[in-house]
């Protein structure tokens, strides 16, 4: 494999390195998930610089000895051409890292959580998922939410948190960036997990109603999109021959034209297209249901041109794949950034810029273009008519028209 990839001395210099023979396989197994060369030397690189440094170790390899290789700078400086800093090849050296020794099975697992409060959080999952009904992304969220509190507390009993931790943990994620929606969010989630507590008897009961929510305005958490003419030219945007941009292209239509999420984005298959029926099947999680759209043309060879042209032959099912090496799905975290990017590039000024603002953007549209809430609830997959009606309270131009006619034939 080396001899592939350099002269032959510098082959040479590798295969005499710690553990040629794992890294070699290594760099096939990169090599057969669409690596290419120059991205395979620089792999075969930082595995030698690992190998120099924890080859020698027996037994597992923990994240934080990986950390401390990275730390060592002046000994990869020179992988980095013109980096100072060695900050740029600090991270993709834990990344391979991590990948190599995950791939030999020396990775020692992260230290686990304690047993008893899993315990408790997956029974609370269970009853929000079975007595609830309640969607797995929100259970998948608020489960992390929960898990984040009780790590971040000093005590491992449920039966010792008190109301001032609760407070203590609500004010330090203020005071670290947390919106005062997000606030609520969470106080929202630890009131529902507590009073499943104490139902469990599991806790001291009363810190449900203790616990406080900041204050939220009218206004403050109201959807907000970019303008119709925005979003306009954010797909006139994607317009290029780039592969980013062919694939970027049906991404944002999809989002922006059928209001989906980033995550029915990045789930959808190759057979949720019928294309003989010209039929876009989505899976909506929150509604525990597959919905259909008819299939718009622009949309429908957007996605066409990127699976000609873009998408590598692979056995993954997903439409979406990752345009760089390796070769995987797209995760629904990476779709934020494609959108936010090209939105800082065209200038547009919003608190935020991801993907679900094109969501609100699509359902504005809708708004403007005299469609009922209904309408909208039914394309944007919303469960109540509530949700929809906030779109109302931003239809400002909407509001302005009315606020203009002339009342007086009619007093």
């Amino acid at each position: 494999m080396f001899e592939r990839l350099f002269t032959r001395h510098a082959a040479a210099r590798h295969r005499a390195g710690p553990l040629a023979l794992s890294r070699a396989r290594f760099l096939a197994h990169c090599a057969a998930r669409g690596h290419n060369l120059t991205g395979l030397r620089r792999i075969a690189w930082l595995l030698l610089v690992v190998a120099k440094s924890l080859g020698h170790r027996k037994g597992p390899v923990t994240i934080s000895d990986i950390e401390r290789v990275a730390r060592c700078r002046f000994r990869f400086q020179r992988l980095s051409a013109g980096n100072r800093g060695g900050r740029s090849t600090r991270q993709p050296l834990v990344h391979i890292a991590t990948a190599w020794l995950k791939f030999q099975g020396r990775l020692a697992p992260p230290a686990a959580r304690c047993a008893p409060l899993a315990a408790k959080i997956q029974a609370f999952a269970r009853f929000m998922r079975e007595e609830r009904g309640l969607s797995p992304v929100t259970i998948a969220s608020r489960c992390q939410r929960i898990d984040n509190f009780l790590a971040a507390l000093p005590t491992r009993s449920i039966k010792r948190i008190s109301i001032s931790q609760i407070d203590h943990y609500l004010i330090h994620q203020g005071n670290h960036g947390w919106s005062r929606p997000s606030m609520g969010a969470l106080a929202s989630d630890l009131r529902s997990f507590f009073r499943y507590a104490e139902a469990q008897r599991w806790c001291r009961s009363g810190l449900v109603a203790a616990i406080e929510s900041p204050r939220l305005y009218t206004h403050e958490g109201l959807p907000r999109g970019p303008a119709w003419e925005h979003v306009e030219q954010l797909i006139a945007s994607t317009a290029g021959n780039y592969s980013t941009d062919i694939r970027d292209r049906a991404i944002i239509m999809l989002l922006a034209l059928y209001g989906l999420r980033r995550g029915e984005v990045a789930r959808l298959r190759l057979e949720d297209v019928d294309w003989a029926s010209e039929v876009l099947r989505v899976i909506r999680p929150k509604q525990r249901r597959i919905q259909s759209y008819p299939l718009i043309r622009p949309v429908g060879d957007a996605i066409v041109r990127y699976l000609r042209e873009v998408r590598p032959k692979c056995a993954y099912r997903e439409i979406f794949l990752a345009v760089s090496a390796p070769v995987r799905p797209l995760f629904p975290e990476s779709i934020t950034p494609i959108v936010r990017s090209r939105l800082t590039a065209l200038g547009v000024q919003l608190p935020r810029r991801g993907a679900h603002s094109l969501r609100h953007a699509c359902a504005q549209h809708l708004l403007a273009r005299g469609f009922s809430f209904k309408q909208i609830g039914d394309q944007l997959g919303h469960r109540s008519a509530s949700t929809t009606l906030h779109y109302a309270k931003v239809d400002l131009d909407g509001l302005r028209q009315v606020a203009d006619l002339n009342l007086r034939g009619l007093l």
